[in-house]
């Protein structure tokens, strides 16, 4: 079965243009627009899609807002939901991700990363764009002086640890994949195992772990 979207944007020439960039996918189809958050969070909550794509400056409740209804702590049942935004600020990365937000991207990051981050939504995954993982990994430079880094449930293997640092590093799974010379899939296997491990819930929490243990630096 197709991955179901729903688009929320103020804008619609912005949110045709997404419908037609995931409508020409195989398996994506959009089945609900909206153009404001509180006709977003109604719409999601009725047609239950597989993925919302939510912008973050929209009337009468913005996609942070949006995004915590249908996903925040002590939701039951959350959606997916991938915020898409003009606005390349961290507090509007922070705050989406607090809210629960299964990815977050730019809305110059083309058609690949954008289907990618569906994708991975639908599957449960988190994708950040990798630009925004860097520049979040610095901004817990100084983040040492709390308490120390959580120890993994299980000690990592000698090809996770050599995942985790491309991972830290912003790369995307196929640049994973190419610098490693493995598949894709096995790239998604052991970052799988890596979110389990430390428990994190996307790449970002991967990366800052990494930094928090010595194991990269910004």
């Amino acid at each position: 079965m197709p991955i179901r979207v729903l688009i929320a944007d103020d804008q619609e020439i912005v949110r045709a243009g997404l419908a037609m960039l995931l409508d020409a996918q195989p398996d994506i189809r959009v089945v609900g627009e909206a153009a404001d958050g509180l006709h977003a969070v109604a719409l999601a909550r009725e047609l239950r899609p597989d993925v919302c794509l939510f912008d973050i400056r929209m009337p009468h409740l913005d996609g942070i807002e949006a995004t915590r209804q249908l996903a925040g702590p002590g939701v039951h049942d959350p959606l997916a939901v991938v915020v898409i935004t003009t606005f390349d600020l961290d507090e509007y990365v922070h705050a989406a991700l607090k809210a629960g937000a299964h990815g977050f991207l730019l809305k110059d990051a083309g058609p690949t990363l954008l289907t990618q981050a569906i994708h991975a939504a639908a599957q449960g995954d988190a994708l950040i764009a990798p630009s925004i993982t860097v520049r979040l990994l610095a901004t817990f430079a100084d983040s040492r002086a709390g308490p120390p880094p959580a120890q993994p449930v299980e000690p990592l293997t000698g090809r996770e640890e050599e995942i985790l640092l491309p991972v830290a590093r912003g790369r995307t799974n196929s640049e994973i994949a190419d610098e490693l010379h493995i598949s894709i899939s096995t790239v998604k296997t052991h970052l799988a195992a890596l979110m389990r491990k430390l428990n994190a819930r996307n790449r970002v929490e991967i990366a800052i772990w990494a930094h928090e243990t010595g194991r990269i630096d910004t």
